[in-house]
């Protein structure tokens, strides 16, 4: 995942966060445009759709720091996703909702945008008496806006999974150390979150083989394995 910290744009986002684009993002829209199905307008929407998916996950992120009184530096967005810098630390248990809200913020999206393309759909199909080419049906924008709503609640589903996936720096790694932090002391915690980080670090490697074929963006994201290793033996994350 190639992570920066460096930006080359910034704006003011909701709650008067701080937003910045890191120039890696150019290399992930590169990336995009060259392995595209040649439809353009197709691969700009599931970059835009992308690309909003992160930010709004980021956002959850930052509410749920400034709804407990913990400022935010900014919300950075890169190639490799995004992240929300807290301008100071926050306790254990504001750290479980500020690293929960991520991934419920892409589930309420999904189901959002599932619910409004069924329910295009069901419209879409309701009026095909109205076409004398049924072929004619699936081009019609209602249609479109259908397929494009799929689309979204599609991306933010398998960023909410992602995102939930037990290893470091994802939200998964982190709440799963959040809850032994609950069950245990911190040295246990941290051992058992690095041991089951670094099992499913190694599993990772054969598994983006798997996801190469159905996702390519997945490559970008490999965990560190001597993180969870350093993790087993007991020091900080």
């Amino acid at each position: 995942m190639f992570q920066d910290t460096n930006p080359v744009f910034e704006f003011r986002g909701p709650f008067g966060v701080p937003v910045q684009i890191g120039g890696s993002i150019f290399f992930l829209l590169a990336f995009f445009a060259y392995t595209g199905s040649g439809d353009i307008a197709w691969t700009a929407a599931f970059v835009g759709m992308l690309m909003a998916s992160i930010f709004l996950h980021e956002m959850g992120h930052a509410w749920a720091c400034l709804v407990q009184g913990v400022p935010v530096r900014r919300v950075m967005l890169y190639g490799g996703g995004g992240f929300c810098e807290r301008a100071r630390s926050a306790t254990a248990h504001q750290q479980e909702l500020i690293v929960a809200m991520g991934p419920i913020v892409n589930l309420v999206l999904w189901a959002l945008a599932s619910l409004a393309s069924d329910a295009l759909w069901d419209s879409v199909f309701a009026n095909a008496s109205a076409y004398t080419d049924p072929t004619l049906i699936l081009s019609s924008p209602q249609a479109r806006l259908a397929e494009y709503l799929g689309l979204f609640a599609h991306i933010n589903g398998f960023l909410a999974i992602f995102n939930l996936l037990p290893v470091q720096p994802l939200d998964g790694g982190k709440l799963l150390h959040l809850l032994m932090l609950r069950l245990a002391p911190q040295q246990v915690a941290t051992t058992v979150t690095g041991g089951i980080g670094l099992v499913l670090s190694i599993l990772w490697i054969p598994g983006i083989l798997i996801a190469f074929g159905m996702g390519w963006w997945l490559l970008f994201f490999i965990p560190s394995i001597p993180q969870h290793f350093a993790m087993l033996r007991g020091r900080p994350a």
